[in-house]
């Protein structure tokens, strides 16, 4: 049908169409479905050719010689005695006959026939050829077409390959089918008619309405006995749906059918994209909770040990307080100061400097076996967070399922983006500069040479030694400053109140640093591991960013190409 027969009241449908079998197009490219992208593409060319039918049937249903006697031509399609016929032959209106190889299953026959300026006919393989291009090639003009007829033996309507594809058409692509029965000349009138009932009856159990049967004989339409070939009805029917505005009325609405059966189609594509990212989201989710779920682990342990370094400071330093306030007592302090004109050693400072000696090194023992024990329990567990890390991405069913196309470039991006985190991660794992810390500790960068040449997560208990202990020294040595301070000049017994609640002051504030410094120092290099771990996710971040703005754009084309097509059914329907 050629655009100039287009009745002027359609052609803003037609334009409308036009658009949106384009932006369909668009869709379709975006989702990397070449099969659906060839579809449309051929479906965007056809909108102003002339009305397309498809012939489909099996082998030796008489369907080339349906096709000549539609023509009224002789031997445009070729009888040929195999039944094996492996080419689709396209029949279109041309000033002389020609035949153009299109590619080795597809021939262009060119004929001056006066309804090819009208129609276009494709006479495809049998439906029960067991080669598989067949039905490939055969899907390609399906999707496209206008009018798709089915053409069986008169004497057995009920082959089952055809109403298997049958199924394809109706069901996926809302074709608009008609029958034919051909060959009508080998049944006598009531056995056709009973065939005639069965095929209708057969046809609306498949929910097809008001089927439309035409019984035929091409024998006889091409020796000329067309009052009893059966091509009159057949002949007005086609005049009535192919020729003018129910023509075009017809060709719009079929086109229509096809673009929202590939509208259809591409929400499964879309459905994989959304199903993809949802496994990618739940993915990272997971790797979040853990993250969190062992950091909070690792700070609870920091705690604990915290609070055993607390009590036993508490036990130690009340010993020493109490042992103190005995020796400042008037007459210890007399017996000590007569002693001390025999004895330095038995002087008070003497004494006090003893007291301190025994405190220190009672601290430092406790500092030491809960340090011991603490830093290892510790340091156990950000390692467990790191390599349950590690074993997540290496195991991840989002990750090392089988890869599929997605969408165009963030497919392979994807591909790309995760097999580059799980071999970084790798890396990572054995890099001793990601666990020694000495970005936030400067002071742990004076490990043993042989601990820092260790890999990777080897050096975090070390770490957490070198900073833990600094502190408890730290703490350690404040005390006994504070005293030797309170000690120095004047008669002890007089500064016996004092120097007991100076003491008391500076177990007070050693208190506080152990909780303070311990506890900042304990949870800061968690904190610090965790954030170094996560931080090998940032390309995976970026790409679910990606992700997310792709099937976004993605289900608002579909959105809009869906509500554009239901608007035009509406108003192509309301045509009659």
């Amino acid at each position: 049908m050629n655009p100039y027969l287009l009745d002027s009241g359609l052609k803003p449908y037609l334009i409308r169409l036009g658009e949106l079998v384009k932006d369909l197009h668009q869709l379709v490219i975006d989702t990397r479905n070449e099969a659906l992208a060839t579809t449309v593409s051929e479906l965007r060319n056809t909108l102003s050719e002339p009305f397309l039918f498809v012939i489909v049937g099996e082998v030796k249903a008489g369907k080339s010689s349906f096709i000549n006697a539609l023509l009224g031509e002789g031997e445009v399609c070729k009888v040929a005695p195999d039944p094996c016929t492996d080419t689709i032959q396209q029949l279109l209106y041309g000033e002389k006959p020609e035949t153009v190889v299109v590619n080795p299953y597809l021939l262009k026959i060119f004929q001056p026939a006066e309804i090819l300026r009208h129609i276009s006919v494709v006479d495809t393989p049998g439906t029960n050829t067991v080669e598989a291009h067949h039905q490939e090639i055969t899907e390609r003009f399906v999707p496209r077409s206008d009018l798709v007829v089915f053409v069986f033996e008169a004497k057995n309507p009920y082959r089952q390959s055809a109403w298997d594809f049958f199924d394809y058409i109706h069901r996926d692509w809302q074709k608009k089918i008609i029958f034919i029965l051909q060959q009508a000349d080998l049944m006598s009138r009531e056995d056709l008619q009973v065939n005639i009932n069965g095929l209708i009856r057969h046809a609306e159990k498949k929910g097809m309405n008001a089927p439309q049967v035409f019984p035929v004989s091409a024998k006889y339409e091409l020796e000329g006995k067309t009052e009893e070939s059966g091509f009159v009805p057949l002949n007005v029917w086609l005049k009535e749906h192919i020729t003018g505005r129910n023509a075009w009325l017809l060709k719009l609405r079929s086109s229509l059918s096809t673009s929202m059966g590939i509208h259809g189609k591409t929400r499964l594509d879309l459905d994989h994209l959304q199903q993809q990212l949802k496994s990618d989201l739940s993915f990272r989710e997971d790797i979040l909770h853990t993250l969190r779920d062992q950091e909070e682990r690792s700070v609870q342990m920091a705690d604990a040990l915290t609070g055993h370094m607390i009590n036993d400071y508490e036990r130690v330093t009340q010993k020493a307080l109490r042992d103190l306030s005995d020796g400042l007592g008037f007459f210890s302090l007399a017996r000590k100061s007569v002693a001390s004109v025999f004895s330095k050693s038995d002087s008070p400072q003497a004494w006090l400097q003893n007291l301190m000696h025994q405190l220190e090194r009672d601290l430092n023992h406790s500092f030491t076996l809960n340090l011991t024990e603490g830093v290892e329990t510790i340091a156990d567990s950000i390692t467990q967070m790191a390599r349950i890390i590690d074993l997540k991405i290496q195991t991840s069913q989002s990750i090392l399922k089988p890869q599929q196309d997605i969408f165009g470039d963030i497919s392979d991006r994807r591909r790309s983006v995760l097999r580059d985190m799980q071999e970084s991660f790798g890396r990572f794992m054995t890099q001793t500069e990601q666990f020694a810390g000495t970005d936030i500790f400067p002071q742990a960068a004076g490990f043993s040479p042989n601990l820092a040449a260790g890999s990777g997560m080897a050096v975090i208990g070390a770490v957490l030694a070198a900073v833990t202990q600094i502190t408890a020294l730290d703490i350690t040595g404040g005390i006994l400053s504070a005293a030797g301070i309170l000690f120095a000049g004047g008669t002890v017994m007089f500064k016996r109140g004092k120097i007991i609640s100076g003491f008391e002051s500076e177990i007070g504030r050693g208190r506080d640093r152990i909780r303070q410094e311990l506890d900042l120092r304990l949870k800061s290099y968690i904190k610090h591991i965790r954030q170094k771990i996560d931080k090998n996710f940032e390309p995976f971040d970026a790409l679910l960013q990606s992700e997310q703005k792709h099937a976004e754009k993605m289900e608002q084309q579909f959105a809009d190409v869906g509500l554009r097509s239901e608007e035009l059914s509406r108003e192509l329907e309301a045509m009659e």
